[in-house]
């Protein structure tokens, strides 16, 4: 089969080496020492699903009509990209992997000839060097669009998907947007620190921080209405004990998902970009959930605040260390 992913960093580019060991013809998009590496010497896949080196075809946007896409670029660029490729995506399901809330919604607006579908990995892997992607973390990859059953379209996606890793169709895709969401409220604070999940989630310091973004975010959703998915563990059962829990005893839920993540240090996403000198997605992240709360009149301080440390090293290019971290925040971490 024909596939084209757009966005070959440490999400995209594992399910394309992946699809591509199975025997399909994959194309993907890269740019700069990155694309320059994948043309060179290919794409190179290693960690938690075995090794493997992708002779794909790489380009700055798609060169040829695929017969199914995953859209698997940073939130904030996924516009571009959709408007790049867009007269090659017309009439075909396009897969969009995005962490975040608006994703989905947007490449629908902006695709509205082809069948749109999300996608959220679970699994964590990381953009080492050009042309080089290890996987840190195995996990499930969902696929599904809206509140009910999925579409004929997201079975489909995730049925040639699970051939390469593990993926399944499920119901109730706008919620298990929302438990991703809470899954990804560790990935500020390694932006930060400059830490890795796992050292944060030890720190007792930083897990209390994290705690109270995660029951920050989990409480709106419910005000939202939102009935939380079943992904990585967490559900409606769950994530309602972590918005009404005392925060001594909602930090079970973090040091779970923390022995989840395995030996292997996890930067996150959001680090792995800032140590490249881009852009992070940290808006989509716990800026979604300021935004939420907005919606409803609502304030997020933690969320809010974290989003703002987050763009201060963004611009000095310097972390903040945990004690500075702890101390900026203890105001609102009070109660």
């Amino acid at each position: 089969m024909r596939i084209g992913v757009i966005g070959a960093g440490a999400i995209g580019g594992a399910v394309a080496a992946l699809l591509d060991r199975v025997g399909h013809l994959v194309e993907v998009t890269a740019r700069g020492d990155h694309l320059a590496a994948i043309r060179a010497d290919g794409l190179r896949l290693d960690g938690g699903w075995g090794e493997h080196v992708a002779r794909v075809e790489a380009a700055e946007t798609l060169q040829t009509t695929p017969e199914l896409v995953f859209l698997c670029t940073k939130a904030q660029d996924a516009r571009v990209a959709i408007e790049e490729n867009a007269h090659l995506l017309r009439g075909i399901t396009v897969v969009v992997v995005q962490n975040g809330l608006a994703g989905l919604r947007q490449a629908a607006e902006l695709l509205p000839g082809s069948e749109c579908v999300g996608a959220l990995a679970l699994y964590a892997s990381s953009y080492l060097s050009p042309g080089h992607i290890t996987v840190t973390t195995t996990a499930n990859t969902y696929l599904g669009a809206g509140d009910g059953p999925a579409p004929e379209a997201a079975v489909e996606a995730a049925r040639i998907l699970d051939a390469a890793m593990p993926a399944f169709a499920v119901e109730n895709f706008t919620g298990c947007q929302w438990t991703k969401l809470i899954v990804n409220q560790v990935n500020a604070m390694p932006a930060i620190t400059g830490l890795s999940a796992q050292e944060t989630l030890d720190d007792r310091r930083l897990r209390a921080v994290i705690t109270a973004s995660m029951q920050e975010a989990t409480r709106i959703g419910f005000d939202r209405g939102i009935r939380y998915g079943s992904i990585q563990g967490l559900d409606q059962r769950i994530l309602r004990f972590v918005a009404a829990a005392p925060r001594w005893a909602a930090q079970l839920v973090p040091l779970l998902m923390k022995r989840r993540m395995g030996a292997t240090p996890n930067p996150g996403s959001t680090l792995q970009s800032i140590r490249r000198g881009q852009r992070s997605e940290i808006d989509y992240l716990n800026g979604a959930v300021v935004a939420e709360a907005a919606a409803i009149g609502r304030g997020a301080p933690v969320n809010a605040a974290l989003t703002a440390l987050v763009h201060e090293v963004e611009g000095s290019g310097d972390f903040i260390v945990p004690g500075t971290v702890v101390a900026r925040l203890r105001p609102l971490l009070q109660g």
